[in-house]
């Protein structure tokens, strides 16, 4: 089996719901070899810092290009762009809380529910979400495990045409909390 970025047995764990398979690994979004994945957008989708920078980098101007009209979207929705000149097809662009909002964790499901929503509605069998909103925007890590992974769980138990979600952890302080909430599923 061909691995991707950050799959070393000890930096993967996985788990199969109804027949899917979801995956956490070690790594960037904007490496792995998917049909989509998700980025952690701001409402006016300018592609500012972090993955953003390496959408931009990584993929060309023309992805900037393509947000730009769709600007803005409100928290909990999700668009998608091509990725440019990356491996993957799409980029989703969701939009979650920021920095202690209220109800933190109902908008970082809403944005997990919109995201897989567009991978659906693109036909998407692959798809690499990052921890969505625990970098910078502050979203505390145990929180953003226990919304993204059990949003999947909901997501993939319906009928959904993902065959794989991939969850990709920049550094090893996440792993532990995405690992626990992925066993407890």
């Amino acid at each position: 089996m061909h691995r991707q970025p950050g799959e070393d047995s000890k930096d993967m764990k996985e788990k199969t719901i109804n027949g899917k398979r979801v995956r956490i690994v070690k790594g960037s979004v904007t490496d792995m070899e998917v049909d989509a994945f998700t980025h952690y957008a701001r409402e006016d989708l300018v592609l500012g810092s972090g993955y953003g920078t390496a959408i931009s980098v990584r993929g060309g101007p023309g992805i900037q290009e393509e947000l730009n009209p769709l600007a803005p979207v409100p928290v909990g929705e999700a668009v998608v762009s091509s990725a440019g000149e990356m491996k993957a097809q799409f980029i989703i662009h969701a939009v979650g809380p920021r920095f202690q909002e209220t109800n933190l964790e109902a908008k970082l499901r809403k944005a997990m529910v919109s995201a897989l929503a567009r991978a659906e509605e693109k036909g998407v069998r692959r798809l690499a979400f990052p921890p969505m909103g625990s970098g910078f925007y502050g979203v505390p890590v145990d929180l953003c495990a226990r919304a993204m992974l059990q949003t999947i769980r909901d997501h993939l138990a319906g009928a959904s045409k993902l065959d794989e979600v991939i969850v990709c952890l920049p550094d090893s302080r996440e792993m532990g909390p995405f690992t626990r909430e992925l066993e407890a599923l």
